[in-house]
């Protein structure tokens, strides 16, 4: 969808998907993806080559975008480098370059080559390590690698510690790259369309994959002026343990975490404005996530999939959702489910289909990963 927030408020107004067909040099599938341009020519800085990997670039290039560097820089001066935390989430880290090492073994030995480096680039601590090192941090720093729901989970974490005293200040995000893994992975669960995901829709027939990296600056509203700037008000988190791969059927754990965030945030359920679906479009998951609506909402609340733009970014999901709900609050804004022809008949829930202005007070999103791991996070705007 582009770089910057303007480029995705427009893409989101103006009906522009960042989903076309797969030409990656290193996958040959019949399917659609979210690629960020630019990341094959944009090596990680100099000091940390150690580092270079896809994901690690795609970590500096979301680094690069609407001042964030600079906001850290004041953070630093505010509270010491010490005191800020880092929380990032990943799914794969930076596997591709040990796929492409893999590819490249002594035909003799079968050794990796000696330029490949794991604990810099597919360690999943290294895109924490990379963003450490980049901005000269020496406060707490860890990678939530819980599939899809990483990068929501890592604002729970981040608020734990923000409110048990470890740091004044957390940078939250995640990152995630497209890489053989994840493509040929999820096509052996046949879980991949060859066609842009439909989330909701009764012929879906799959997701398709994106990359995405993002990141937000968490601080005490007491500790600087954040009038009319987005508040993070609470929380949910719950795991189902009930299959590795697919969703609890009648969405429980869903439900649950929705649940819990209405509680840690103190607002009803009829205060939410906006809900975000976790809406992959594979038959399962949809179904689940309308059923958990459902249950704590009701059949009112809007709702949509903004997974018709982006593709499904994995880890980086939970933080690309969280940065559509805060163009969706500044905008006064509901995207609709993008892609999505007619809505499944056997659906109860509000899921929009097109574009609408509305005055939004309070917004939900809702990330939910493999082995039950459910995330769900509410947003609002600062008075």
């Amino acid at each position: 969808m582009g770089c910057e927030l303007k480029e995705h408020e427009q893409a989101l107004l103006n009906l522009r998907s960042g989903l076309g067909p797969c030409n990656l040099d290193f996958i040959n599938l019949d399917t659609c993806v979210g690629r960020v341009k630019g990341i094959e020519d944009s090596p990680v800085v100099d000091r940390l080559k150690e580092f270079d990997c896809r994901n690690n670039r795609l970590a500096q290039l979301a680094l690069h975008q609407d001042e964030f560097e600079q906001a850290v820089e004041k953070a630093k001066i505010r509270y010491g480098p010490e005191r800020i935390g880092l929380f990032l989430g990943t799914s794969t880290s930076g596997i591709l370059q040990t796929e492409m090492a893999y590819r490249h073994r002594d035909p003799a030995t079968g050794d990796l080559p000696k330029t490949y480096k794991y604990k810099e680039t597919q360690n999943n601590f290294s895109v924490a390590a990379f963003v450490k090192k980049y901005f000269k941090l020496e406060g707490p720093a860890l990678v939530v690698s819980t599939a899809c729901s990483s990068s929501a989970k890592v604002f729970a974490e981040a608020s734990r510690f923000i409110q048990s005293g470890f740091c004044d200040a957390a940078i939250v995000g995640g990152v995630d790259s497209l890489c053989q893994t994840t493509l040929y992975g999820f096509s052996s669960l046949q879980l991949v369309s060859s066609k842009p995901c439909r989330p909701a829709d009764p012929d879906r027939d799959g997701l398709s994959i994106g990359e995405a990296g993002g990141y937000a600056l968490l601080e005490k509203p007491e500790n600087g002026d954040f009038q009319n700037q987005i508040a993070f008000l609470g929380y949910g988190e719950s795991s189902d343990a009930y299959h590795m791969t697919s969703p609890q059927p009648e969405g429980r754990g869903m439900a649950q975490s929705m649940q819990m965030a209405l509680e840690c945030s103190g607002l009803k359920a009829n205060q939410i404005s906006y809900i975000n679906l976790h809406g992959t479009a594979t038959q399962t998951n949809d179904k689940a996530e309308d059923k958990a609506v459902v249950k704590i909402f009701g059949s009112s609340t809007p709702c949509s999939s903004t997974k018709g733009w982006t593709g499904h970014t994995l880890g980086a999901a939970g933080i690309t959702e969280a940065i559509i709900c805060a163009i969706c609050l500044n905008n006064n804004f509901i995207p609709g489910s993008l892609n999505t022809r007619m809505l499944d008949s056997d659906f109860c829930s509000n899921i929009i289909l097109e574009n609408r202005t509305e005055k939004l007070g309070y917004v939900l999103s809702n990330s939910f990963g493999f082995g039950g791991n459910n995330c769900s996070l509410i947003f609002g705007i600062h008075l």
